[in-house]
């Protein structure tokens, strides 16, 4: 045995160790101190509105933004800029398994009253889902065809940012990869995705108090989920149980939704379709949740447990989005204008603003429901999240469930079309 080499290899293995140790701790620091900034600003109220968890985003961005700063090779901290490809590995991380455990809960919570709310409003769903969609698509077309210099990578990256949609996003990329105007997809996204967060956010928040809604009687129309009684109880107790939380079904909930989720559906020429690591544990929490056994298995969570999952999960996914799209935003605004950014807020404003009223004047869905279906159709988890604290019910879980896979598949496709639209006056 050499000797020598050995030492070296001790060593070798003890520098790596050390060096994912201190991108471990750089991590926890920003994710804890985000949270606690965030919740702070969260409790500033303004007239009864509030961003609530929603302000850890922006903290995010913030600290997304400095660690850019930190990481920078000419300005970086000592010793930090090394660790970059770890530390921005770990926030991707932290920001998928926060939105799993986050559409997981809300889909055990909402599955009981899922089935029975899709039956009843189905045709809404998926026309509502359509039409935000399609609104979103025109302001898409309007922006690239008459604005000057815009081209179509930059447009559909704002409309991937200003709905949220990182599926519409990855779908632009792989339309127009090794494209001269590539890497202006990213920046339209990065650019557009703060206010397609907090603009949702604060929509579903200020509607009820500006229509004076007795949220009471609103969450009275959605239903609620019934008590189970003395004899049903018991019944479940005679069945097998992993554990006393229900930990273990909501494990078994992820595994399936994970696997539902990675099944790729071919689209022809327009590329392909899956639910992804949102959709798959959503659609399985919800089976789950509807059903709450298989066979003598016991699938039902403790609400405790839930409930501690729904906002923990929220935090993450909002912490690795919003440090993620921070690194890069004041950069990107400063190079590009505030135009860019607001050509974006419009692609979320007027979808937003012309769903709302096609589900209360013509498909007359009750105000959480519509709020719900506005959720989906935007594909916003976040907004979702604000729409549960505030409308004090987790059952508007079930419009945003039944109308985010119509506006997914249809913000995949329409993505992947619009590339092709010209710019008239460049």
């Amino acid at each position: 045995m050499n000797l020598d080499n050995f030492s070296f290899g001790l060593f070798e293995a003890a520098g790596t160790y050390l060096f994912n140790m201190k991108s471990i701790i750089i991590v926890l620091f920003f994710v804890f101190a985000i949270i606690v900034v965030g919740y702070l600003i969260g409790k500033i109220s303004i007239k009864g509105v509030s961003l609530g968890t929603a302000a850890i985003f922006l903290v995010a961005i913030l600290a997304g933004h400095f660690k850019g700063m930190a990481f920078d090779e000419n300005t970086g901290i000592a010793g930090w800029v090394e660790s970059a490809t770890k530390v921005d590995t770990y926030f991707s991380m932290l920001q998928n398994i926060g939105l799993i455990l986050f559409v997981t809960s809300v889909g055990l919570i909402a599955g009981p009253n899922f089935f029975k709310n899709l039956k009843k409003n189905a045709k809404s769903y998926v026309l509502l889902g359509a039409v935000i969609i399609a609104a979103g698509a025109a302001v898409c077309v309007v922006v690239t065809l008459f604005v000057p210099n815009m081209t179509s990578a930059m447009s559909v990256g704002l409309l991937s940012g200003a709905l949220t949609s990182t599926p519409a996003f990855a779908a632009t990329q792989d339309a127009l990869a090794g494209s001269p105007v590539y890497e202006e997809i990213a920046v339209g996204h990065a650019v557009a995705y703060p206010f397609g967060v907090i603009g949702v956010v604060l929509f579903v928040q200020i509607v009820p108090k500006v229509m004076h809604a007795n949220l009471e009687h609103e969450r009275s129309l959605l239903g609620s989920v019934k008590p189970q009684d003395d004899n049903t109880k018991g019944k479940l107790r005679k069945m097998f149980e992993m554990d006393s939380l229900g930990l273990g079904s909501f494990s078994l909930a992820v595994l399936c939704g994970l696997v539902l989720g990675s099944i790729t559906i071919p689209l022809g020429s327009s590329g392909s379709f899956s639910l992804g690591a949102t959709g798959g544990p959503l659609i399985m929490g919800l089976i789950f949740g509807h059903f709450g056994r298989m066979g003598r298995l016991n699938l039902r969570v403790n609400e405790h447990l839930l409930s501690v999952f729904q906002e923990f999960g929220l935090i993450l996914f909002l912490i690795g989005a919003g440090v993620e799209g921070g690194a890069d935003f004041v950069v990107t605004l400063s190079k590009y204008g505030g135009w860019l950014f607001l050509w974006g807020a419009i692609m979320t404003t007027v979808p937003m603003f012309i769903g709302f009223f096609l589900a209360k004047k013509v498909l007359k869905l009750s105000l959480l429901n519509n709020l719900g279906s506005i959720t989906g159709g935007m594909t916003s988890t976040p907004a979702l999240g604000a729409l549960i604290s505030s409308s004090g019910t987790p059952n508007v879980a079930s419009a945003y469930a039944a109308t985010y896979p119509i506006a997914l598949v249809l913000i995949v496709l329409a993505s992947q079309f619009l590339t092709y639209v010209p710019n008239l006056v460049s």
